[in-house]
């Protein structure tokens, strides 16, 4: 079975990036932010349990309608801790499913709250992507077109790196791409040899 390395980050911190310098390399990476959005959409059970949550209009069209449920878990951790009970086991089912099927030595998988769930007990390294505050805000603010207000409302509701950094087994700090690309070749070798 391969070797499952856990990507972390927070918010512009670069994790996409990363996980697509190591699918360069020839890694399979599994993005769990991605693979539950196509859950939430696909899964019959995850759906009909998402409906009987948040109401009918959960989904438009059978589109599930993120700016209702964000709108709705952003104001309410019980709703958020409620969805996060139906999709976080669909996906590690999925997972599951996903990494039996792979060859490769190791595999990435990248989880933007690895650590808050816990989840670092599930995989064999951990890789958490740092980067200074001011830049991450930029990054996201270049990214996503939103306000600063918005990203530090989101950023706080993430974990600080400090609080990461004590959990994680291997830190890159990615604040010039070329440096992180040649730690990424590295880190690659080490992964390797686990």
């Amino acid at each position: 079975m391969a070797k499952v390395i856990g990507l972390t980050g927070g918010i512009g911190s670069g994790k996409s990036r990363v996980a697509e310098a190591f699918t360069a390399l020839g890694v399979p990476c599994y993005i769990a932010d991605n693979e539950a959005k196509n859950i939430m959409v696909e899964n019959a059970e995850v759906k009909k349990k998402i409906t009987a949550l948040f109401g009918e209009k959960a989904y438009v069209n059978t589109a599930l309608n993120r700016a209702f449920i964000s709108g709705v878990v952003f104001n309410d951790p019980d709703k958020l801790a409620a969805l996060n009970g139906i999709v976080h086991p669909a996906v590690g089912q999925h997972f599951s499913h996903w990494l039996s099927l792979q060859t490769y030595p190791y595999v990435i998988k990248e989880v933007a709250i690895l650590f808050e769930t816990g989840g670092q007990a599930y995989v064999d390294k951990s890789l958490l992507i740092t980067a200074p505050k001011e830049l991450r805000i930029q990054r996201v603010m270049e990214r996503d077109g939103c306000s600063k207000e918005d990203i530090l409302a989101r950023m706080a509701n993430q974990w600080e790196d400090a609080e990461r950094i004590t959990l994680a087994d291997f830190v890159l700090h990615n604040d010039d791409w070329s440096t992180t690309a040649q730690k990424i070749q590295m880190l690659h070798s080490r992964f390797l040899a686990l």
